[in-house]
Order: structure tokens, then sequence, then C-alpha cells
């Protein structure tokens, strides 16, 4: 169950979700709420699509408050500063190229609750993190993933 993962995260990214939950409490909730009030002005409940819709956002919104509340309360720090760039670990950004030819990537590893692998943040538990957390510049890593196995080579730590 959530209530019992811890979750990595840098500030930042607890900011944001602190940030989407203040939203869904003080304005989406609100919303949904005065949607489901208009819908049930217009009658009969069995047959009231809008009603229907806006019961369904209702659950979406309050399921998302719950799981950011515990994503939140069981948030570990992740310190970006912490000594030293000489080891891939949380909160690190890992350059690196597929051998023998591939092309330079960059990723910030990061906890689950903030990885968004198209603004270059990927979560600690993918396959390419898991390969290179530990590992150090220069290093070569066998990563495994879905479409097989890759080599990779660690370019620089920041």
């Amino acid at each position: 169950m959530v209530n019992d993962k811890q979750f990595p995260m840098t500030a930042a990214g607890k900011q944001k979700l602190e940030d989407e939950l203040d939203y869904l409490k003080t304005v989406k909730r609100k919303e949904v709420v005065e949607r489901i009030k208009v819908a049930r002005s217009f009658g009969d409940l069995s047959e009231n699509s809008e009603y229907d819709s806006a019961k369904e956002d209702q659950a979406f919104v309050e399921g998302r408050i719950s799981t950011l509340e515990s994503m939140i309360r069981n948030a570990v720090s992740i310190d970006e500063t912490e000594a030293g760039n000489d080891v891939v670990r949380l909160g690190k950004t890992v350059t690196f190229v597929e051998v023998p030819d591939g092309e330079e990537e960059a990723y910030t590893i990061v906890g689950s609750a903030e990885a968004d692998p198209l603004e270059g943040r990927i979560s600690n538990d993918s396959p390419i993190a898991k390969s290179m957390l530990g590992h150090t510049v220069g290093e070569r890593v066998k990563v495994l993933t879905p479409g097989g196995e890759m080599e990779v080579k660690i370019v620089s730590i920041n």
C-alpha cells in the first residue's frame, strides 16, 4: 500500500507535490462540488450523465489528494549537494553514452514521485538508473531493458 512506501524526492519535487495538493484542496475540490450541485438540479440522478461525470471527477480528486498526502508524509529528502560527484546516486545528473557509438544522454536520477523522462528526470526504479547507481565516471555498465541488454559508459556525474 502507498502508506508504507518511502518516497525519495528533492526539495523541489516535494514542493511541486505540495503545490498540487494545495490546488486540489482549495480550487479543484470546490469546482467539483459545484458541478455536483448543478448536476443535481437537473433532476433524476439515475439518468444524469453530468452528475455521474462530476462524481467520477470527485472520486479521482479525492483519490489523488489521499495519494499526495501519503507521498508527502512519507517523503525522504534527497540531498542534491551530497559530497562529491564521484558516484551515481539519487539527485545526481548522469551523462552517459551507449557503447559503442551512441549519442550522449543526460538524466537526473530522482525518486519515482518526481520522475519525468521528457524533462530529463528518471526514476531510481528505472532499468538505466538501477544499473548505474553506485558506479563512477568512466565505468561501463550493462543495462537490462525490456528491449534487451545494452552497455553504457558513464561520462560525467553532476
